[in-house]
């Protein structure tokens, strides 16, 4: 890939600000949501077949733990914080700036893999999914996404045309976890329940910003405008997890998580 208009050492340097700044954003925003988060908790089942005289083989709902909603939250955006401050390190900071010479961010990818998945988990079970099958597929589903953006950016270090197959497969495995929990909340709202609005709120902003994410790369790629910049693409990357993080954790405290 071609990152275009070659980067001062003072460009890098801002850069390493930048990440260390939004690193503290996403840190004081976890322990924020740590100290003032209730205790709600969502229940993770299993749904194991058991044997039942008369009726053969049925499913057994149980409820195998309770998972703290709040602390889940805050997770996502520890592992943020963590994560912008471990590329910011000496050492870490200067093989941070190699890769990004070369269009290739490997922390990124590694940090979104965890962090994405966990916030789709979470809005997967604030729409009622609580099978520990289910989010765990979901998790994993999410997590492919992202490397097939690792495999895109690494893939066309070495081609001279830029090669869309892993950017494509990876659209067509990121839907998969949206449509599940679309079912789950077209379900929610045709059976009368009377749905939230901050649910509604995080379904339709929270894809509008996962879909984003791909937009940002699409446009690197085909060296729009400003994305002929690598960088500038790398920090709408950053830009655009603070506040998908933020949003996401946010309207969730507001709709569940505010102290009685």
């Amino acid at each position: 890939m071609n990152t275009a208009n070659p980067a001062t050492e003072q460009t890098f340097r801002n850069l390493r600000r930048f990440n260390l700044i939004m690193g503290v954003f996403h840190l004081i925003q976890g322990l924020v949501m740590l100290i003032i988060s209730n205790d709600f908790t969502v229940p993770i089942n299993t749904y194991f077949l058991k044997f039942v005289e008369g009726e053969g083989l049925v499913s057994d709902p149980q409820t195998w733990f309770e998972l703290p909603l709040g602390p889940f939250i805050a997770s996502f955006l520890f592992m943020s914080a963590i994560a912008h401050f471990v590329i910011s390190l000496p050492g870490v900071y200067e093989w941070y700036v190699r890769n990004l010479k070369r269009g290739i961010n490997y922390a990124r990818w590694v940090e979104y893999a965890f962090s994405s998945s966990v916030m789709i988990v979470a809005i997967a079970t604030l729409f009622g999914m609580y099978d520990v099958a289910g989010l765990l597929a979901l998790f994993a589903l999410n997590a492919a996404m992202i490397l097939f953006g690792w495999m895109m950016e690494l893939h066309n270090q070495t081609t001279e045309r830029t090669n869309w197959t892993a950017f494509i497969f990876g659209c067509i495995v990121g839907i998969v976890p949206w449509i599940a929990i679309g079912i789950y909340f077209v379900g929610s709202v045709t059976s009368g329940e009377n749905v939230p609005d901050f649910v509604y709120a995080i379904y339709i902003s929270l894809f509008l910003f996962f879909n984003i994410f791909a937009l940002n790369q699409f446009l690197q790629y085909k060296q729009v405008g400003r994305w002929k910049d690598y960088l500038f693409g790398e920090r709408m990357y950053i830009v655009l997890s603070l506040v998908a993080k933020s949003l996401l954790a946010w309207q969730v405290f507001f709709g569940t998580l505010q102290p009685s």
